[in-house]
This record gives C-alpha cells, structure tokens and sequence, in this order.
C-alpha cells in the first residue's frame, strides 16, 4: 500500500501566523485569551487550550480587563478594538492580511460614498463576515444565498464583494445572477464585482480534485465546523467516490482500508499538518 499526503493541504498562512503568535505568547506566559476558535479544528484547539490557550465569547470578552487576547485570523469588526480600548485590553491582532485589506476597501468605500450599498457574499454569522459587515456600519447586506437576492435595491448602485474563504462557483453564481438582475432593470453598470476570495483558497478546488483522481481511496481530514472543509469533501467526493471525511484519529478502525492499495491524504485550509501525518502512521 502507498500512502500520499497532499502537499497543498494544511493551514493557510493566516492562520499559521495566528497560531505562531498563540505559541510564542505561551512561552512566556501562562495564559492567553481568543475570541472564538483560533481555527475551525477541534484537535489544533484542544492541543492549544493544553499549552494555555483559553477560547472565549464575545460576552466573556467584554468583561475582562487588563489583559491580553488574540484576535485570529478571520478579524473583528471596530467595535471590538473599542471595547479593548475602554478595558484596557491589549491585543495580539492576528487577522489575516488578506481579510485586513478587505476590511480596508469596504471601509475606504463607506467613508467616500456613506450611501453604499454594500453586499458580501458569504455565510450569515461568519466570524469574517461579522468584522466585514463592521466596516459598513452593519448597514452592508450579507448574500449567503439566490434568495437573498431579493434584499437588493437594483434601484441603488451597489459594491459586491466576497468573503476570503467563499468558494468561487458560489461566487461566480450569485455574481452573475446580480448582474443580470440589474441588468433587466436597465441598471447593468450600477453594480460592481469584486471577487476578493482568496487565491490559496479559490486554487484548492482544481488541486484537491487532481488530488483525488490520483488514488484508490482519500481520506479527507477536517472538522465539521469548517466551512472550508465541508465543501473541499464534496469536490473530493465528487472525483473520486472512495472518499473518507476523518476529524480525529479514531475514526480509522470504521474504514476498511486494507482492500485500497493507494491512498491520499488530503484536508482543508484548517486541517493540521501534525493530524494528516498523524494519520498516515496508524494506517
């Protein structure tokens, strides 16, 4: 049997560098604080929260004082850089590049045309999408879906953008339907497209496919809770139907791999390298 794991599979560099900023606060100290899950992976947080990592509500965060938290990588909205402010909270600020350049545009827009109409194609209630929708003021409209379509005011120009971790056939859907929206209303140069998904993140749909193709069996590893995940299973699943989603070690003994003579290990942007490889020794 040949065992492969997929060179391209691991964490994005955002949220690498957010876990090197966790790391390097734990050697010398105790205790960190997080808003919200460092990443959408329950062994990386619970191998984390065992150095001192303590994840916490955005409740939980607006009754502290005096101290340090990290903000991870999917970025927070201003209202949270407020509160920190008034509680003397010190910040380790870990958002992605990616996300702070977006922040930055949406915000950039608001201040030039406070009457923007501001949509972001993404999932309600993202953490991403939260710190977005701070930068219009929480007056952006959030488009997870065709049938949030209908939110739109094809009367009123508007600026479309996409979460950084959205998939691009999702996207490209929603994005052509809204141009063609305004396009019958007699409005087709009111609306303005920008596709600010992340490149590392729109390549890996044509990378885990190849992947895929290229073995008997996949085990893909991932946390349910990843977005990312879920949808990079269905394109592996898809290629190749011999596709297992694993979250944890364990889940090995209900897979019959010993009739497979090839297997690929892959996983998404939130998958550990440490877990795959992991992995790939109890096999």
């Amino acid at each position: 049997m040949t065992i492969t794991i997929d060179k391209n599979s691991g964490f994005c560099f955002g949220v690498i560098n957010a876990i090197k900023a966790a790391e390097q606060y734990l050697q010398q100290h105790k205790t960190l604080y997080c808003l919200g899950d460092i990443v959408h992976n329950n062994e990386e947080v619970n191998r984390l929260t065992g150095l001192g990592l303590k994840i916490i509500t955005l409740k939980q965060f607006e009754q502290l004082k005096d101290t340090t938290v990290l903000i991870r990588a999917h970025g927070e909205p201003p209202a949270t850089y407020q509160i920190a402010k008034e509680n003397n909270i010190t910040l380790i600020d870990a958002t992605c590049q990616v996300v702070a350049q977006l922040q930055q545009k949406i915000k950039t827009e608001v201040d030039n045309n406070p009457d923007a109409q501001i949509l972001i194609v993404g999932k309600t209630g993202h953490a991403e999408v939260e710190g977005l929708l701070g930068q219009t003021k929480h007056n952006g409209k959030v488009i997870s879906s065709l049938h949030d379509l209908e939110n739109i005011d094809y009367a009123k120009p508007a600026k479309l953008y996409a979460q950084t971790t959205q998939n691009s056939e999702k996207y490209n859907e929603i994005a052509e339907t809204i141009r063609l929206n305004y396009k019958e209303k007699g409005n087709e140069f009111m609306v303005e497209m920008h596709n600010t998904i992340c490149k590392r993140v729109s390549n890996r749909s044509k990378e885990i496919k190849d992947f895929a193709a290229q073995f008997d069996a996949v085990l893909f590893v991932s946390d349910k809770k990843s977005s990312n995940g879920l949808f990079l299973y269905e394109v592996c699943k898809k290629q190749n139907p011999n596709t297992f989603f694993i979250s944890s070690v364990e889940q090995l003994q209900d897979i019959d791999i010993e009739k497979f003579n090839s297997i690929g290990i892959c996983g998404a942007t939130s998958t550990p390298v440490w877990l795959m490889e992991k992995i790939m020794l109890l096999i």
